[in-house]
C-alpha cells in the first residue's frame, strides 16, 4: 500500500477537498450576492413596466388629437417611450443574464458538494497525486460565463438598438398614412430594411452560439462553410486546406476544434486587420493538426504578462483538456501563425 504524498502539513487529498471547500463556499456567497441583484432588478422591472404604462396611455391620448398637440410635446412623447422601451429590453436581459449565472453557480455549487462528500468517503491512499490547480468545473463556469458575456455584448449593440426604434418609426409610418403616403412608404421601405439586417444578424448569432452543420456533418464541413461564409461577406482572401481522410470525431473534439477556428479567425480580422487568413487541417487515425495563418498587426504574446487580452490562455487551456497542444508564434515582418493538434480518442 504506498502512502499519500505530503503537501505543506497534509496529504494531497486533505489539499484538494480544503480547495473544493473553499470553492463551494465562494459559489455559495457569489450565488447570494446574485439572488440579491436578481430581486433587485424584478423590483426596478416592475417599476419600469409601469412607467410604459403610463407611457402608452399617454401616446393613446395623443392619437385624436395630433394635428393639434403641439410637436415637442409629440416629440418629449415618443422620446421617453423609446427611453422607457430600451431600458425596459436592457433591464430584461440583464435580469435574465443574472438568473442564469445564478442557476449555474447553484448547480455548479451542488456538484462540488457532490464531489466533496466522495472525496470524503475514500481512503487516504486513493488520493490523486497531485491537486489541480484550478478545479475544472469552476473553469467551464468562467468559460460559459464570458461567452455569455460576450453574446450579451453583441446583441445589445446590434440588433437590440435597431429593434427598440422599430416601435416609433412604426408609429411614425401609420400617422404618415393618411398625410403623406409617399413619405410613409419610405419609412416603411427603411423598416424592411432594417428589420431584414436583424434578421441576419440574429442568424448570424445562433451560428456562432451552435452551427447546426456541427452536429449534422460534422468538423471538416462545418469549418470549411463557416470559411467560404465570412469570405463572401467580409470580401478578405480566406483559404481553407484539408488534408486526411474526412471522419466524424467525438462531439466534444468538434466543439472545441471548431471554436478554435472560429476564435482565431475572429483575432485575426479584429485584432490584426488581417486581409489574408489560411486555415490547415490535417486529420489521420490518431489525431487531429491544425493551423491559422495571417498577415496584419502582431499581436503581443508574452507568457509572462497578465492578463490575456486574445483570450489565447483560454484557448490552449481548452485544448489541453484534449490533451493536446497549441501554440502561437507572430511578429510584424511574418505576421501569425497558430498551430495546435489533439490526439483522438479510440
Amino acid at each position: 500500500m504506498t502512502s499519500n504524498t505530503p503537501v505543506e502539513g497534509g496529504t494531497v487529498l486533505e489539499a484538494l477537498i480544503s480547495d473544493l471547500s473553499a470553492e463551494a463556499v465562494r459559489l455559495r456567497n457569489e450565488a447570494k450576492e446574485i439572488k440579491m441583484l436578481v430581486e433587485q432588478n424584478r423590483g426596478e422591472l416592475e417599476k419600469l413596466r409601469q412607467r410604459q404604462s403610463a407611457v402608452s396611455a399617454r401616446l393613446k391620448q395623443l392619437q385624436p388629437a395630433f394635428e393639434t398637440v403641439p410637436r415637442e410635446d409629440i416629440r418629449a412623447t415618443y422620446e421617453t417611450a423609446l427611453d422607457t422601451q430600451q431600458r425596459l429590453f436592457n433591464m430584461g436581459g440583464e435580469l435574465e443574464r443574472l438568473q442564469s449565472k445564478m442557476s449555474l453557480y447553484e448547480e455548479y455549487g451542488k456538484t462540488i458538494g457532490r464531489v466533496l462528500e466522495v472525496l470524503r468517503s475514500k481512503e487516504p491512499d486513493s488520493a490523486p497525486s497531485a491537486p489541480a490547480a484550478k478545479p475544472v468545473l469552476i473553469r467551464l463556469v468562467e468559460a460559459q460565463e464570458e461567452e455569455r458575456q460576450r453574446i450579451s455584448r453583441k446583441m445589445h449593440d446590434g440588433p437590440a438598438q435597431v429593434l427598440t426604434s422599430f416601435i416609433l418609426q412604426a408609429e411614425i409610418a401609420s400617422r404618415l398614412m393618411d398625410r403623406d403616403p409617399a413619405k410613409a412608404k419610405e419609412e416603411l421601405t427603411a423598416l424592411k430594411d432594417r428589420a431584414t439586417w436583424v434578421v441576419q444578424q440574429i442568424r448570424d448569432f445562433i451560428y456562432d452560439l451552435r452551427p447546426m452543420m456541427l452536429d449534422d456533418l460534422g468538423l471538416v464541413p462545418t469549418s470549411r462553410r463557416y470559411l467560404d461564409h465570412l469570405r463572401e461577406e467580409s470580401g478578405l482572401d480566406i483559404s481553407f486546406i484539408f488534408t486526411g481522410a474526412e471522419r466524424r470525431i467525438a462531439n466534444h473534439e468538434e466543439v472545441i476544434l471548431f471554436r478554435t477556428v472560429q476564435h482565431l479567425v475572429a483575432v485575426a480580422r479584429d485584432v490584426s486587420g488581417a486581409t489574408r487568413i489560411k486555415v490547415s487541417m490535417d486529420l489521420d487515425d490518431k489525431r487531429v493538426r491544425c493551423s491559422a495563418e495571417w498577415n496584419g498587426k502582431a499581436l503581443r504574446v508574452d507568457p509572462q504578462a497578465e492578463g490575456d487580452p486574445y483570450e489565447l490562455n483560454a484557448l490552449k487551456e481548452r485544448i489541453s483538456l484534449l490533451r493536446g497542444t497549441f501554440d502561437l508564434q507572430s511578429d510584424a515582418e511574418n505576421g501569425s501563425r497558430a498551430a495546435w493538434q489533439v490526439p483522438l480518442e479510440e
